[in-house]
């Protein structure tokens, strides 16, 4: 059986929900950030990068929601959560998981994590500051070149789907007006009547 490893209100939800849809055989374990678990030594043995999420299955520890995505997609490829047939199709999916977690999460956490970019505690305010620009800025972007149809891939559901979900709950505390972006709103609503994604929540704030 895997062992999931999450936190409330962070990235972690998109793996989770993933999991959900996949049926796979694991047991969810909540990581709390206010008591600093992330940091404690047992956690730290299984991802020493001291963050959410971590996967630990037989074959070893994932520890990166790109990664994990793919690796359940592939592990269980009749759920369809990715395109694995056709190559340049798996590509688009991951350019956009890519996209997520290089642009998007990035200038999420400039909100409350500053210190990553600055020992100037002054600075931290001007970065928390830019947050709903560049998060309004990012999904602009996903509004106009992705979400042709239902879902970020068109018609069928993929990962990349959990993964749009999970930031997209972020956008009112970062500032970023959802009636701005309609497809991206209706895709928010409509995935949370999914049952993997009000499992996975369940789970994680039940």
């Amino acid at each position: 059986m895997w062992q999931f490893h999450y936190a409330q209100h962070t990235i972690s939800l998109a793996a989770h929900i993933a999991l959900e849809e996949a049926g796979a055989d694991f047991q969810a374990h909540r990581i709390d950030f206010r008591e600093a678990q992330q940091q404690s030594p047992d956690y730290l043995a299984i991802n020493p990068k001291g963050r959410v999420p971590a996967l630990v299955t037989e074959q070893g520890v994932l520890t990166e929601t790109p990664a994990m995505l793919v690796f359940i997609a592939q592990t269980f490829p009749d759920a369809g959560l990715a395109p694995l047939s056709d190559p340049f199709a798996f590509a688009k999916m991951q350019e956009f998981n890519s996209y997520i977690a290089s642009t998007l999460h990035v200038n999420h956490a400039h909100r409350m994590r500053g210190y990553r970019w600055s020992d100037d505690e002054a600075s931290w305010a001007s970065m928390k500051a830019k947050v709903g620009e560049t998060m309004s800025a990012s999904f602009a972007h996903v509004e106009e070149w992705y979400l042709d149809g239902q879902y970020v891939m068109g018609a069928e559901f993929s990962t990349a789907d959990a993964y749009l979900f999970t930031v997209a709950q972020w956008m009112e505390g970062d500032k970023v007006d959802p009636d701005q972006f309609p497809k991206v709103k209706a895709h928010r609503d409509m995935m949370r009547e999914r049952p993997s994604v009000q499992r996975a929540l369940a789970t994680q704030f039940g």
